[in-house]
């Protein structure tokens, strides 16, 4: 498929900016220091730490005091990578997922024939990702090779070493008498939570014996190089082989209970291990994990150490068990004598010293090259080679040198920051482009996206072709996730949030409960330069990620920050931090984890605080306009297809759309076809008023800051200018004078007819080249201002990207194959692709009997029959009118997503007198597709060949009047549910 100008453009500007990257490296005996990472953009981007590779890894290694960093390279697909590998040297390939269309497997044959004895290590996004390669786990020698991402970095140091493990063990135990570590385990996601942990406890406490012995610098290179070696076995088999080859320099052995043996999963399979260890050596400590807590007492009847594997605090008892049971330089300015005047120890301190140090000195140390050498020396080698080349004699003065010397650590500075997320730091600059990060740990899916973005629109000239249009961020400051560690930690909640039930005493405690000092204090010092409203917002390590979504089961809240008191508006932000934190252990969290079979103890929170985009009109603060992109269109209509996008946008607060409001909706690539088929217009918008200062109540929720205004408002003070028309009322045509007499309406159409702000080009460019960039569809939230800035633009603001649905295999459906008389339901809207065969249940909302005006009291009904699924391992199909997850009542039915998180399919009905619009901006449509849940919409009013064969439905024996006018229909046999994915047709079938 022939790519966009746009997208080609991107490439060539990333690439570009991604070549210029310098990565910390060394050489040393077996060391990988080239690593092949085969990713799409977005994921080596995610990969490397939101665009901090350099930093991040040297930063692990330096903190451990590695020598040998490694250098990574990028190839976003097979070809490149297969290109690569034929013209360089790699020691190491790691592979993600998507590459391309082609499964890692497909990749991992043609590397090997290429090079055959390379190490090929398989990244997983996520857990999520480990069913996809099941199969082909079982013919995979090196299963010991494949990783899940876990938001965490270490993990990627994990990797490197037991890829140099497994490459030096037999050496370094022959030779140097090294240490090994067996650990048995088939679990690809309990490794890679395993070894990081093990890597960074070994380290540190080789370390810790490193500096009580007071060895010099050769002696701790020697001793980090004989550190203990890991070695993972997967099954019974290699475990005994394992043991038996490093029986001699064994350290401990750590052992699952349930893995293969003989080829078969043998449950009893590490009691057996353990047991065969001891017997040859009774004083290994090892270690006994489970799932089960009745093994308890076998690992007690071995006596050795165990684990519940199900423990919320298992990390922490793993690095008890080894804590318990295992044991670069200043710049020293100089006259020309020789003698020291100075030390300068960083860019910082050295610039600080240029500008009063003698010039004597500066024509010594220019004398000697030796600016360039220590300036190589910190990895600025572009900037160190081109002072390189330079010679006193090419300056008028010395005072000429010393200001270009000023004005190259200042571009370091620059460069070092531009694009990233950058750490708090007291010297840093006030940069509305830069973000920085005020606690540590992991930015968190929305975090990522943001600080992706802001990667991209910092380091490529993609979106300066807008002449009256600055393309940009809002200003944004980052809490990483170990704030919300640390501070369930420090408030002693881990027990609390486990047994309270009550949501709102739970959050309660949580105001109550005190921040860190550090972040309180960085808090107070960058809250003075946000003088405009503050969003705080969720962002959790699974929020937004490209398996799984936890779109908008987290809170955003919006704080006017006027108050005159300073303290009262700190406050106001430390308890809108405390309460995105409490959203972890929400009801509808808890469920989201529970339907996704993942652990509440595996989530981390991160905050994300940014300025509000707008403008102050009058009392209100709001922008132009705010509104949601897809890339892709699941309701196309007329000649518009799937990857043509749609758009909604309205005036004022994002929050309009995100609810499902009546917004205006169009594709930005034919934005003068009319979609808007119910011809509704936006009656109101949400704003934040910034004159009243009454007190307001953050445990109401997210819209307790906010207020509802009449759209006639805006009218007044001329806020939709070339935003809205007027139908004249005697006339009746459409003009764009808002001063004429007649009922208003919003539809946008100077921006979008007559592109006095280039509306539809932004968006068509952004999404090509965000849905490239992440491999999968996007979702783009945006706002814009209208009102010129200093500089005489147009403001476009990029406020947060998401991934509508992991890239999968089409599969192919052939629904018309299928007998009319076997159809129960036939959509040619349906979203979703392939093929389930094991549902016998639809709870139906007869749409006969369905009254709009009553439709929030099924929500309990509905909620209450998916908790008796759940209680029943059961999955089943949902049908009734309206749309599902409108939070107005009378378009559909209002419920959460929590409320049917046991469902598998969706059928959105029509309702008799009402024609309603799907909501694509809403967080509960990106639940829908991002879990993977089939969704069918019947439209037969339109033009379709939708239907709805009721005769056959109501045929079936087993039908149950569970009241408020919901049924029960349990078929005989299972139903067949059938999605093409490429055509956007669906059936679901009643079996032979």
């Amino acid at each position: 498929m022939e790519r966009e100008p746009i997208v080609e453009k991107f490439i060539q500007s990333y690439t570009s900016y991604k070549n210029n990257i310098e990565i910390f490296h060394d050489l040393s005996t077996f060391k990988v220091k080239e690593v092949l990472l085969v990713a799409t953009f977005y994921d080596g981007f995610i990969l490397e730490e939101e665009g901090r590779l350099a930093e991040r890894i040297f930063g692990e290694y330096h903190k451990l005091s590695l020598p040998d960093a490694p250098r990574v390279t990028n190839a976003i697909n097979g070809e490149e990578a297969c290109n690569w590998l034929k013209r360089e040297h790699f020691d190491m390939v790691i592979l993600t997922m998507r590459i391309d269309g082609m499964s890692p497997y497909q990749l991992k044959e043609k590397i090997r024939s290429i090079n055959k004895d390379i190490p090929i290590v398989i990244l997983l996004n996520d857990n999520g990702d480990i069913p996809l390669i099941r199969e082909q786990l079982k013919k995979d020698k090196d299963k010991d090779l494949v990783f899940v991402w876990n938001g965490d970095s270490k993990v990627f140091l994990a990797m490197i070493k037991y890829v140099e493990d497994k490459k030096n063990i037999e050496r370094d135990t022959t030779i140097g008498n090294v240490r090994v570590i067996l650990l048995v385990e088939d679990s690809i996601r309990y490794i890679s939570r395993y070894l990081p942990i093990l890597y960074t406890e070994i380290l540190k406490q080789t370390q810790r014996l490193i500096i009580q012995e007071k060895l010099d610098d050769m002696k701790k290179l020697l001793r980090l190089r004989a550190r203990p070696k890991i070695i993972i076995a997967t099954n019974f088999e290699d475990a005994v082989f394992y043991f038996e080859k490093y029986k001699d320099n064994l350290l401990t052995v750590i052992s699952d209970m349930k893995f293969p043996k003989n080829n078969a999963t043998n449950y009893n399979a590490g009691y057996e291990l353990i047991k065969f260890v001891k017997e040859s050596m009774p004083e290994l400590p090892c270690l006994l994990q489970s799932f089960e807590k009745e093994n308890l007492k076998k690992a007690k009847e071995l006596k050795v150490s165990f684990i519940n594997k199900n423990s919320d605090k298992l990390s922490q008892e793993l690095r008890s068990f080894i804590f318990n049971n295992l044991g670069f330089g200043s710049f020293v300015f100089k006259d020309r004598k020789g003698k020291e005047i100075v030390k300068a120890i960083n860019i910082e301190s050295f610039r600080k010293i240029l500008l009063t140090i003698p010039s004597e000195s500066l024509v010594f140390h220019a004398n000697l090259n030796q600016f360039s050498a220590w300036l190589m020396a910190r990895g600025e080698i572009k900037i160190a080679k081109k002072l390189q080349k330079l010679k006193i004699s090419d300056f008028k003065s010395v005072e000429d040198l010393r200001e270009y010397l000023i004005d190259i650590t200042l571009d370091i500075d620059k460069e070092s920051i531009k694009g990233k997320v950058v750490k708090y730091s007291e010297n840093l600059k006030k940069d509305e482009e830069v973000i920085t990060q005020i606690a540590d740990g992991t930015l968190g899916g929305k975090g990522r996206g943001i600080a992706f973005v802001n990667n991209i629109l910092q380091n490529t000239d993609i979106f300066e072709t807008f002449e009256n249009v600055k393309v940009s961020m809002p200003k944004t400051m980052l809490i990483g996730s170990e704030e919300f560690s640390n501070f369930i930690e420090r408030n002693k909640l881990s027990q609390y949030i486990l047994h309270e039930k009550d949501y709102t005493k739970l959050r309660k405690k949580f105001l109550k409960g005190k921040l860190s000092n550090e972040l309180i204090y960085k808090l107070r010092k960058k809250l003075k330069s946000f003088t405009k409203p503050i969003a705080v917002r969720s962002s959790s390590l699974f929020e937004d990620s490209i398996s799984q979504s936890f779109s908008g089961v987290f809170e955003t809240y919006m704080l006017p920050n006027n108050d005159e008191d300073f303290e009262k508006r700190l406050k106001d932000i430390e308890d809108t931090i405390k309460l995105v934190f409490s959203s972890v252990f929400s009801p509808s969290a808890k469920a989201y984890f529970k339907a996704i079979n993942y652990k509440i103890e595996e989530e981390k929170m991160a905050v994300i605080i940014q300025e509000v985009v707008g403008h102050t009109y009058g009392k209100y603060y709001y922008p132009s306009f705010s509104g949601v992109m897809q890339s892709d269109n699941y309701y196309p209509i007329s000649h518009l297809k799937r990857e043509d996008g749609i758009c909604e946008v309205a005036v004022g607060l994002g929050k309009y759309v995100i609810d499902g409001n009546d917004s205006f909706r169009f594709c930005p690539k034919y934005p003068d076809i009319d979609i808007n088929i119910n011809n509704k217009t936006q009656k109101f918008f949400y704003a934040i008023n910034i004159e009243d200062k009454k007190k307001f109540n953050l445990l109401d929720g997210d819209g307790s800051t906010l207020e509802s205004v009449d759209i006639d408002y805006a009218r007044k003070n001329e806020s939709l200018n070339y935003i809205g028309s007027v139908i004249e009322t005697f006339s009746g045509n459409l003009t764009d004078d808002l001063k004429k007499k007649g009922p208003l309406v919003i539809n946008f159409n100077s921006i979008i007819k007559y592109e006095y702000f280039p509306l539809s080009k932004i968006l068509n460019n952004i999404s090509s080249i965000i849905k490239f960039a992440i491999g999968s569809p996007c979702e783009i939230e945006f706002a814009a201002d209208l009102n010129p800035d200093e500089n005489g633009k147009m403001r476009f603001y990029i406020l947060q990207i998401k991934p509508i649905i992991r890239k999968y295999s089409e599969i192919d459906v052939d629904i018309e194959s299928i007998p009319r008389d076997r159809i129960i339901f036939f959509s040619d809207n349906a979203m979703g692709n392939g093929l389930l065969d094991n549902i016998k249940d639809i709870i139906l909302i007869n749409p006969e009997k369905f009254d709009r005006l009553k439709s929030i009291e099924l929500v309990p009904k509905i909620e209450e029959i998916n908790i008796e699924f759940g209680r029943k391992g059961k999955k089943y199909i949902i049908a009734g009118p309206g749309r599902w997850g409108t939070k107005d009542p009378f378009l559909g039915i209002p419920v959460l997503w929590s409320s049917i998180s046991n469902v598998k399919v969706i059928v959105e009905i029509e309702m008799k007198d009402m024609l309603i619009e799907p909501s694509l901006g809403s967080h509960f449509f990106h639940n829908v597709v991002t879990m993977n849940v089939f969704y069918l919409t019947i439209f037969s009013q339109k033009k379709s060949d939708s239907f709805i064969d009721w005769d056959l439905l109501y045929k079936e024996k087993n039908i149950k009047d569970l009241g408020n006018n919901v049924l029960h229909i349990e078929f005989e046999k299972p139903l067949k549910i059938l999605i093409d994915g490429k055509r956007g047709k669906g059936a679901i079938v009643k079996s032979d």
